[in-house]
């Protein structure tokens, strides 16, 4: 990974509270706030174009924070500034990969950049929601999978926790035992362990060059504070992952999502689908703004340094 700058789409205030930061790392700032509203959960195409026209493609490679995981699906566009073969690598409690609309939605952003010919390999690593259970899985991108094109890895589902319960009766056994085959459950691992599993993931992509992007609701409360549930990561985890990334791969873009922001909408339909998305209990629920932006300050600054930035 070659020296890169940091740039912030603030669609929230919620990295540009982060002073240190900010005075350390001195990123560009995009101010996005005007729209952000809009874009919050999903957004429609038109916004999307306005969201792409802000984007500068000499900083396509920078470090790109953007607040809430409510803007995940943002990392659609910013994956679809390259056009040369690469693979996703994600990191994410949720799995993001619906097939349903909305198109630009947080979601089902996978499903987007999966429909991207240049895109050869989605990895998803420490998904830990209900997503993955069979009731999640009647809108997921089964197809995908099936493919060999995505690759999920659980960090707290145990592979037979998704097929204890009754499944879609359009999945078949052959894929049953293919999803049983592509999960693992990462706290069963050591870090030595998990070292050893991780170099042969990435030694069988099809690219080198990759692009990452990380949710950091993927960790657990004490390295993030979201406005949705804790995940199962430890940071000491997350940058040793990254790390074999970045010795071993080429890093082309990589993104961060997963600050803590008070969900607001541009309307009353968003605003009650929102409340039916979002859990009751999020890692950042009643915690002091000034402990949410130390602990994610931290982690984010904990980041940018395994990066070399």
């Amino acid at each position: 990974m070659q020296p890169r700058s940091v740039r912030i789409l603030n669609f929230d205030s919620s990295i540009t509270e982060q002073h240190n930061l900010i005075q350390r790392f001195n990123p560009a700032i995009i101010d996005l706030r005007a729209i952000g509203l809009r874009c919050r959960l999903w957004m429609n195409a038109a916004t999307a174009a306005k969201i792409r026209e802000s984007l500068d493609p000499s900083l396509k490679a920078s470090v790109t924070f953007f607040g809430s995981g409510d803007f995940h699906h943002i990392s659609s566009l910013l994956i679809r500034q390259f056009d040369e073969p690469i693979s996703v690598i994600i990191f994410d409690h949720h799995p993001d990969w619906d097939i349903l609309p909305p198109k630009f939605g947080c979601g089902s952003w996978v499903s987007r950049i999966l429909e991207m010919p240049n895109v050869r390999k989605v990895i998803l690593l420490g998904v830990s929601s209900e997503d993955i259970s069979s009731k999640g899985m009647r809108t997921a991108n089964l197809a995908a999978l099936k493919e060999g094109r995505l690759e999920i890895y659980p960090y707290a589902h145990s592979p037979t926790k998704v097929f204890l319960r009754p499944v879609p009766e359009n999945i078949s056994f052959e894929l049953r035992r293919h999803l049983l085959r592509r999960s693992i459950v990462w706290q069963e691992l050591k870090n030595k362990n998990l070292n050893d599993f991780f170099l042969k993931l990435i030694q069988r992509l099809p690219t080198r060059k990759v692009y990452v992007s990380i949710d950091k609701d993927c960790l657990a409360s004490g390295y993030s504070l979201t406005n949705w549930e804790e995940g199962c990561f430890s940071l000491d985890q997350l940058l040793l992952l990254l790390g074999l990334v970045k010795e071993k791969l080429e890093i082309v873009g990589l993104d961060v999502t997963g600050e803590y922001s008070l969900p607001c909408f541009a309307n009353k339909i968003k605003a009650a689908l929102s409340r039916l998305d979002h859990p009751r209990d999020y890692s950042g629920k009643g915690k002091p703004q000034e402990a949410i932006n130390s602990i994610n300050e931290k982690t984010n600054i904990a980041i940018l340094e395994r990066l070399g930035i």
